[in-house]
């Protein structure tokens, strides 16, 4: 105890009887009986709030992991789940394609008529040798 021997407590004992006598021992001994008790509950009660702090410290650290975690993930959501500017976006899509459909309509040329072929017979050109 303490690192001391056994040699080393039956000194302090008997020293102890020389200086506070028989009648005072007893009572000394309770008192010293009672300080280390309370300097063991003192000692027990500091490791214990010391042990609840790094406890509280660790779950305060993990919690705040967390938080970072979620409210990450809830950004990516956010953007990959950001339904008015994609619906903004179709709208605008849509209308691009439907101006230029209606732009390749009017385009459009009228069909050719169909070539009519007859077979009257029509004067020749007159050519100078003729005449």
């Amino acid at each position: 105890m303490f690192g001391m021997g056994f040699t080393e407590i039956v000194i302090i004992a008997i020293i102890a009887i020389l200086f506070l006598g028989p009648d005072k021992l007893p009572e000394a001994m309770v008192e010293i009986a009672k300080f280390f008790r309370n300097m063991k509950r003192t000692v027990s009660s500091a490791k214990a709030s010391l042990e609840h702090e790094l406890n509280v410290a660790d779950i305060r650290e993990e919690a705040l992991n967390y938080k970072k975690e979620l409210t990450k993930a809830s950004d990516e959501l956010n953007k990959m789940a950001d339904l008015g500017n994609l619906h903004d976006e179709i709208h605008e899509v849509s209308g691009e394609i439907s101006d230029a459909v209606s732009s390749k309509n009017s385009e459009k040329k009228a069909p050719p008529k169909p070539e009519v072929v007859t077979f009257k017979k029509t004067p020749a050109p007159s050519t100078k040798e003729d005449r």
